[in-house]
């Protein structure tokens, strides 16, 4: 008796502990995408350091517009937050595990997209880059507008075609080639965090989806929406980064 109330609370024990530890996977995961970007902004033949001005205001930017977008999202029920894997401390209803995703993943993105743009020289999509985009252009628009009625899908796909309509009509922004390679490079680690907060490897999603508000498609676990968003963070954080990135240029010469 005394060695099954004893071997009892040691399960009990074990199924706390690791109960805590669940509450610390999406802060890990955030911290985890910024340790190596992080600690390799220092890096001589980048140095990273140096574009953070334009990094930082950017990603300012970016952020204004995507948490207020995320805190009304996540009032309507668009998608929303398992309480089993955040540490519970909450902000406009959000846990503060999502506010810092805004923060952490894009200088992962931005400081993949500066690696390539040290050591891709030639614009490879330099060509293509206009036709390309006047196809996504149209190919999110009729998706959007087809699917007016999903809140996710119709306000990513159209948000950011027009963002990028803005840049290639409007600003005529130079960059849009290597905008392209970058945000390929960027999709493989965007897609493994999302994929682990949409419950691969999981038991359930840190973040779930209201499939009545997007398409029902999904890579692996992910909504087929969340690529579209990462393309429409990167077009509202480059301009500013570009811009300070070409200043250094001028300066070396």
């Amino acid at each position: 008796m005394g060695r099954s109330s004893l071997l009892g609370r040691t399960l009990r024990s074990l199924h706390c502990s690791f109960v805590i530890v669940e509450q610390y996977y999406y802060i890990a995961l955030d911290v985890l995408s910024l340790s190596f970007p992080l600690a390799a902004s220092f890096e001589r033949r980048l140095f990273f350091r140096s574009k953070w001005p334009g990094l930082f205001l950017g990603t300012l930017v970016m952020a204004v517009i995507f948490l207020a977008w995320d805190v009304a999202f996540t009032s309507l029920g668009v998608w929303g937050f398992n309480p089993r894997y955040v540490i519970g401390v909450y902000f406009l209803g959000m846990p503060i595990e999502e506010w810092l995703f805004f923060l952490f993943i894009p200088y992962s993105c931005m400081f993949l997209y500066e690696v390539m743009r040290h050591f891709v020289i030639k614009e490879v999509l330099g060509q293509v880059a206009r036709p390309l985009s006047f196809m996504i252009i149209v190919l999110l628009i009729v998706v959007g507008v087809l699917n007016w009625d999903r809140l996710y899908t119709t306000i990513t796909f159209i948000s950011t075609a027009l963002l990028l309509a803005y840049h290639l009509s409007i600003s005529k922004a130079e960059w849009l080639g290597r905008f392209y390679v970058g945000y390929a490079i960027s999709l493989v680690p965007f897609l493994l965090v999302n994929g682990i907060l949409t419950g691969w490897l999981l038991p359930e999603p840190i973040v779930w989806y209201n499939d009545n508000e997007n398409l029902g498609l999904r890579i692996n676990t992910i909504p087929i929406e969340d690529p579209v968003y990462l393309m429409m963070m990167m077009l509202i954080i480059l301009p500013f980064y570009e811009r300070y990135a070409k200043r250094d240029i001028t300066h070396a010469r």
